[in-house]
């Protein structure tokens, strides 16, 4: 469905001094540098599959996103979208995709939602009937028969956000390209989001494009993740492959029923946190059931628990090129012994 080969943006910065001199010099000669926004990127998604596209701030994401949807004309490189070239913004093209933004809002702020979709309709030619239906399955998906007559800048963030999505989808695009749909949302709205767009894929078999810095958005839709930083793909692959990669360690999480000290606590693993009374070991995956016995047996423990290292943690070790197996800074708590 999605096809992106050896992808490039770059932009020319100007670079100005501050002050009334550093303008008066600019005039002279103006300072510019190149910006790769997105530098060789490459990747393809078949029909209906689910990817979440994660980086820090500034690492290529909406970029990308904007020349998947046509938005921006790439420097360099091939993109394909069902067969068609974005940039070309082709009818056929625009009819079968949609990008939400959210920071951004298509809905008009001083009429009620209901009267955007009307004029969404009317754009992509959505005859009365699939309208009506389409409608029927939104509301019964995101409650929205109460706050479609209301005007859009009385609504919450979050029934905005609900009428966003629907009306980005009311003509049942193939393709979804979703840039932080959850932004600023509580927890139950963003469970209610991330509900709806995995009915929607399984409804309409859609591709989605996910970017988010919820990771629970990405865990509980997407398989697939792929990690950009500074323009680059810096992963591909399974989510679980890449807890595997970057985190060959599982943490053991105890409560003991004594002090112990440091050392004894570092002698079974890696001390990753540590807050009194409680304590986190980070242990090799295919030794944790042998040292998790020898803890039982040999510490004064009250409880214990075994988990992976939060996902946060691990796409920020990403980020940072390293993996687990390099010893972290002991996270202490305020008052810990």
């Amino acid at each position: 469905m999605i096809v992106v080969d050896a992808l490039h943006k770059h932009y020319e910065v100007h670079e100005k001094e501050p002050g009334l001199m550093g303008s008066l010099r600019s005039f002279v000669q103006r300072n510019t540098h190149t910006v790769r926004a997105v530098d060789g990127v490459s990747f393809e998604l078949a029909a209906g599959e689910m990817v979440g596209f994660l980086g820090p701030n500034g690492a290529g994401k909406t970029t990308t996103l904007k020349m998947l949807s046509g938005l921006l004309h790439p420097t360099a490189g091939r993109v394909e979208v069902s067969g068609f070239t974005p940039k070309e913004r082709k009818t056929t093209f625009l009819k079968m995709i949609t990008l939400v933004m959210g920071q951004k809002q298509q809905l008009l702020w001083d009429l009620p939602a209901l009267d955007s979709f009307v004029v969404n309709q009317a754009i992509y030619e959505i005859p009365d009937d699939q309208f009506k239906a389409t409608m029927a399955e939104f509301n019964a998906l995101l409650d929205l028969d109460e706050i479609l007559r209301k005007q859009v800048r009385k609504l919450s963030l979050g029934e905005r956000m609900k009428c966003e999505l629907a009306a980005a989808l009311l003509h049942r695009p193939k393709v979804l390209f979703l840039d932080e749909p959850t932004i600023g949302l509580d927890v139950n709205m963003q469970v209610r989001i991330r509900e709806f767009v995995a009915e929607y894929n399984r409804r309409f078999n859609a591709t989605v494009i996910l970017t988010s810095h919820y990771m629970a958005d990405v865990t509980a839709l997407c398989k697939r993740i792929i990690v950009i930083d500074k323009g680059k793909i810096v992963f591909d692959g399974d989510l679980a492959q890449l807890l595997e990669q970057a985190s060959p360690n599982k943490i053991i999480k105890l409560e003991l029923a004594a002090h112990i000290d440091d050392a004894q606590l570092a002698s079974y693993g890696i001390l990753h946190a540590r807050d009194g009374l409680r304590a986190e070991i980070a242990v090799p995956r295919n030794e944790t059931s042998q040292i998790a016995a020898r803890i039982l047996t040999e510490l004064p423990i009250a409880d214990v628990t075994i988990e992976d290292l939060p996902i946060e943690e691990v796409i920020g070790m990403v980020f940072a090129g390293r993996n687990m197996r390099e010893e972290p800074e002991v996270s202490y708590a305020p008052g810990a012994e």
